[in-house]
């Protein structure tokens, strides 16, 4: 919120805690594991995170800002206005493949637009684990989108009505969620004797099993069967292996017959004489707070750790093993109390904890230090189990570890890691900035990418992308620097010394850690700022120079050894990608050019009829396709052709030529529709080049308005009424073209009425991935009633009109970023001829449809 001092805190405070009522009326209602909201910023096109509740803030750091344009769902939410929701893994992987590498676990989740006055205020998420169905049944939508309403209204009312208010701009607030019912005791211990299988089990393990006490029958089977029966035989080997010495390496991973998520634990007695040969601990991970001293006499560590990250309980092993007091564990943070266990990798594994409904299990080596006690420097095996309220760990010495599954020498992590962006970026961003980079296709696209995804990561506030081209350098892209600074720069050669050639020159990066540093080293060179830092690097791919890149930073900064050798690697990235992108761009030209000349330069005209033809090229690849369109003049009237060739590629181009010569020679002969499509199928079956092909072929005579229609396998045409009626024309069809030479083309007259517009089309204008093709057909229809209203008017302005219905046909398909298929469409409007006696003389009456 806007606003400062006093008041502005009242209202900060007032916004937080608005925000974390709805956030836990979210996990209460909709069932889910985390919620979080997004509101505006400062900065145009950025969200940030405003309220997480759930989960620990520092988790999730590098997930507290996002760009509006990024290719997230929290970005398509609040850009499209709409709710997103991904059931499971398989859906966001397949739909958001960054976010998925992100985040890769199996979890749901569902983003839903905060409404505003114009524009989105900001967007509600929810995690939840997740579901193997569609999702929809993962979330009730409607109750998503009411409560994204309430809190809407709500807001607008704090903001006085000014959504332009609504923003944040600090950390996220993290709260907890709504406690889950207390349920029973969490920790349950037994002995076994193997020499008589006789089990005895505390009353604690009763109650976890839900059993009177003394009610479960003393064997190792009916305690397996109690346990997990449908891991009995684990259970059994496991005891079995204990009682010879050879205990499991960590904990076993049970499921409970309701599904419960449990963990056995199990040791040998130090004393086998003295008593029973194996103990055991059987703990429950669910939404279960453990009971007081419950896991105290446990010879295991065991931590639990509430949503936020902090210790609410330590046995007195867990302290004993991590070298601290239980009393100075308990209320702290677990990247606070034990820094060795965060930071990558182990950051990932409780992030997958959190979120997903299955244990986790690794290993840590806890370093030596100031606090050494029992097991310093020594590896520990720990387990976390996920609960609803509670994460449970558990750890273990490595000792107890099978020597063949113990850690390799050496292969301890980095000591003293923070747990910040500045330590995940260099492990993480080359990953998700060459995920990002594959989407990207033409040279602007991957400058795009660049600047969203490698200025966020070090904190750069300039970027500049030089490409080669004829040995000078040009400027493709640009952002952060003054105006008309980088102008002098465009086109130098590579005999000038400046650093943005050297760089390339030399393939080596440069780094300056302050701009006096830089001034130093190029005498004379302009700069653009008198503070700050910058970092010239190379593009090169496989040797061959490419282009530089250049990052600039508002303040002095220092680049560490890890940080340059990241940013190197991305170059790299950078500059394949680039190469690419410049290599598409050629042959998507030369492609493009070929489908140009294959089309017609222009339609046959003809003064009763006005024709309009459209083609976009598919957006996913740049093979050209086999889509055309056509208008002859045949006889007294006009032959209107439309066809789609199986397939893309130089193959499907060479078909759709000779089709459309051959489709012109019939036409041109005066021939019936049918006539038209049974000899071009036959010279396709004679050329048999492995390819098949739709085709709608109709005949119109101006004069009176008799068309007459068949189709090959393709889409109906649609009849737009003066009136403003359109409809889909039931034209009964043959099969499509190349397949059989016996195929027989059915043929529909109808009167076309003046000012009544046709409409041609192939698939690529109405098919989406995952929608039925007949809602892209009803969507058209609809389309073509609105914008044809003006087209038959003449006037003088009929045939722009025409052109103006054209363009707004085929504005969504060009604006569809995912649209894989080329698109070809062709309009047809007949006007009156001239009321005069003749032939000719008179105006048609309104015709039925077939």
């Amino acid at each position: 919120m806007a606003g400062s001092g006093e008041r502005a805190a009242r209202t900060r405070d007032r916004l937080a805690a608005l925000l974390a009522d709805a956030s836990a009326a979210v996990l209460g209602t909709a069932g889910g594991r985390a919620a979080g909201v997004y509101l505006r910023s400062g900065t145009p096109d950025v969200l940030r995170l405003a309220v997480l509740a759930g989960l620990p803030g520092p988790l999730f750091r590098s997930w507290w800002r996002l760009h509006a344009d990024r290719p997230f769902p929290v970005a398509d939410a609040y850009r499209l206005g709409g709710p997103v929701v991904l059931p499971n893994a398989t859906e966001t992987m397949r739909r958001y493949p960054q976010f998925a590498a992100g985040l890769p676990f199996p979890l749901g989740s569902a983003h839903v637009p905060v409404p505003g006055g114009t524009r989105p205020l900001g967007v509600l998420t929810v995690l939840c684990p997740a579901s193997p169905d569609t999702g929809d049944e993962l979330f009730d939508r409607g109750l998503l989108v009411r409560l994204a309403e309430g809190l809407g209204a709500e807001l607008l009312g704090l903001a006085g009505g000014d959504e332009d208010a609504v923003r944040w701009d600090e950390a996220p607030v993290c709260v907890r969620p709504p406690p889950g019912r207390t349920a029973r005791p969490a920790v349950g211990r037994f002995s076994w004797d193997p020499a008589t299988s006789l089990v005895r089990a505390d009353d604690r393990l009763h109650a976890l099993l839900g059993r009177d006490p003394g009610a479960l029958a003393g064997t190792a089977d009916a305690l397996a069967d109690a346990l997990a029966p449908a891991e009995a035989h684990r259970i059994l080997a496991a005891l079995r292996d204990t009682a010879a010495g050879r205990p499991p390496a960590a904990p076993l991973s049970l499921r409970a017959r309701d599904g419960t998520p449990r963990l056995l634990d199990l040791w040998a007695a130090d004393a086998p004489a003295a008593g029973p040969a194996v103990t055991g601990v059987v703990v429950d991970a669910g939404p279960a707070a453990f009971a007081e001293e419950a896991a105290d006499p446990l010879p295991q560590g065991v931590l639990c750790l509430d949503r936020l990250g902090l210790i609410v309980y330590a046995n007195p092993a867990a302290a004993r093993l991590v070298g601290r007091s239980r009393e100075w564990l308990l209320g702290r943070a677990l990247w606070d109390a034990l820094p060795w266990l965060t930071g990558p990798p182990y950051d990932d594994h409780l992030r997958a904890a959190l979120l997903a409904p299955e244990p986790v299990c690794f290993h840590a080596r806890r370093p030596a230090g100031d606090q050494d006690g029992p097991g310093a420097g020594d590896w520990l095996a720990v387990s976390v189990h996920p609960g609803t309220d509670l994460l449970t760990c558990t750890l273990v010495p490595a000792s107890r570890m099978d020597p063949a599954t113990g850690p390799a020498p050496g292969a301890h992590p980095d000591q003293g890691a923070e747990p910040d962006d500045r330590s995940m970026a260099p492990l993480y961003r080359p990953i998700a900035l060459a995920i990002a980079l594959t989407d990207a296709v033409t040279a602007r696209q991957v400058s795009a990418v660049v600047v969203r995804e490698l200025l966020p990561a070090f904190g750069g506030r300039r970027l500049a992308i030089y490409l080669l081209q004829e040995r000078r350098l040009h400027l493709a892209w640009e952002t952060g620097f003054p105006r008309g600074f980088l102008d002098p720069f465009e086109g130098v050669g590579l005999d000038t010394r400046i650093p943005g050639v050297e760089t390339l020159t030399t393939g080596r990066p440069l780094f300056f850690e302050s701009m006096a540093q830089l001034g130093a080293a190029y005498p004379g060179l302009a700069l653009d700022a008198e503070v700050g830092a910058r970092a010239f690097l190379p593009l090169i791919a496989s040797g061959r120079p490419v282009g530089s890149c250049i990052l600039g930073f508002d303040r002095p900064r220092g680049f560490s050894a890890q940080e340059r050798t990241v940013l190197t690697a991305l170059a790299g990235l950078i500059a394949h990608a680039m190469e690419r992108a410049r290599r598409y761009d050629s042959e998507a030209a030369l492609a493009r050019g070929l489908q140009e000349a294959l089309l017609p330069r222009r339609l046959s005209a003809h003064p009763g009829v006005e024709t309009a033809g459209r083609y976009l090229p598919g957006t996913q690849g740049m093979d050209v396709g086999g889509d055309w369109y056509d208008v002859v003049e045949s006889g007294d009237g006009l032959a209107l052709v439309i066809g789609d060739v199986q397939g893309h590629g130089v193959q499907a181009a060479a078909t759709m030529g000779q089709l459309r010569s051959a489709v012109r020679a019939f036409a041109l002969g005066d021939r019936p529709p049918d006539e038209v499509l049974s000899g071009t199928n036959h010279l396709l079956i004679d050329l048999d080049p492995g390819q098949f092909a739709s085709c709608c072929c109709l005949r119109l005579d101006p004069a009176t308005g008799r068309t007459l229609i068949a189709r090959a396998g393709h889409l109906p045409p649609l009849l737009r009424c003066p009136d403003g009626r359109t409809r889909v024309l039931d034209v009964p069809g043959g099969v499509v073209l190349g397949v059989d030479p016996h195929a027989r083309y059915p043929v529909t007259e109808l009167v076309l009425v003046p000012d009544a517009i046709l409409a041609l089309y192939t698939d690529g204008l109405v098919e989406r991935p995952g929608a039925d093709i007949d809602e892209g057909i009803a969507a058209l229809r609809l389309a073509l009633a609105k914008a044809g209203a003006a087209a038959g008017r003449r006037g003088g302005t009929g045939a722009r009109s025409l052109a103006a219905v054209a363009d707004r046909l085929t504005g969504t398909a060009r604006l569809a970023a995912d649209r894989p298929d080329d698109v070809a469409l062709l309009l047809a409007a007949r006007h009156a001829p001239p009321s005069v006696p003749g032939r000719h003389g008179h105006r048609a009456a309104p015709a039925h449809g077939p």
